[in-house]
């Protein structure tokens, strides 16, 4: 038999909840494996919690349709296309189809006898729909930051030797900083924030400032500020060397 209290893994994430949560929906994935399976049989992780791979995210809207079979999600929610793939894993038809889009009469296919062709539209139509996606984006802002430190010579700056970047960190909305940087964040220093809560332990798991932003600027984010403070210290007791040791941050808005 399976407890009251179950401890989940998913992707990643740890939930808790209740048995009877899980199994709410008859015929559903959740259903079947604690209700159909064995306990034994079931996959855990190291720490003997149920194992699901998948994506930890979004399983918490996976969780709250559970409990009461509504669907409540964030304004200008940016996965809903993946939610509803995961609804579809998950073996959930009625929440399938609360997340699949809804063309209205006037804009569905068929309905109107004298739709425009594709290639005779408005030149002014992409354009227009950039407009209405980027208006559709969830504002914010996400500041990204590194330390470097390097060792100077007293008399000459060409010999100063430079660190490459260890550690691109990332500070902001949880949910925002999600859709940049998708798998290429690491959240292993704070692996259960909430999509509307802020973090500043995020950090990127290349290290290429570049990189990252041209993912900041597909996004639609652009540089407002940005600022960088050093300190100075003798490298050793027998030389004039000195380590510099910096701090610098790029603060981006949507």
């Amino acid at each position: 038999p399976f407890p009251e209290i179950i401890e989940l893994n998913v992707g990643g994430q740890v939930y808790i909840t209740r048995h009877p949560t899980l199994v709410s929906v008859p015929g559903s994935l959740l259903w079947e494996m604690f209700t159909q399976k064995n306990v034994r049989s079931l996959a855990r992780d190291s720490k003997g919690r149920f194992f699901v791979d998948r994506d930890g995210f979004l399983f918490r809207y996976i969780l709250d349709y559970m409990r009461d079979q509504q669907l409540v999600l964030p304004d200008h929610f940016p996965e809903r296309s993946r939610l509803q793939r995961e609804a579809e894993y998950f073996m959930l038809p009625e929440l399938v189809k609360m997340l699949a889009p809804k063309l209205s009469k006037q804009n569905s296919l068929g309905d109107d006898p004298c739709q425009s062709d594709p290639e005779e539209l408005s030149p002014n139509a992409d354009a227009t729909r950039s407009l209405t996606s980027a208006s559709a984006m969830l504002a914010g802002f996400i500041t990204s930051g590194y330390r470097g430190s390097y060792t100077l010579g007293r008399d000459s700056q060409t010999d100063a030797k430079f660190r490459r970047v260890a550690r691109i960190m990332v500070c902001g909305k949880t949910s925002l900083a999600k859709e940049v940087f998708g798998d290429t964040l690491n959240e292993s220093r704070d692996p259960d924030r909430p999509p509307e809560r802020y973090t500043s332990r995020y950090y990127l798991k290349f290290t290429f400032l570049e990189q990252a932003f041209d993912k900041l600027a597909d996004a639609g984010f652009h540089m407002v500020a940005c600022n960088s403070t050093g300190t100075c210290a003798f490298a050793h007791d027998q030389t004039d060397d000195r380590i510099w040791t910096s701090y610098t941050e790029y603060v981006f808005y949507r």
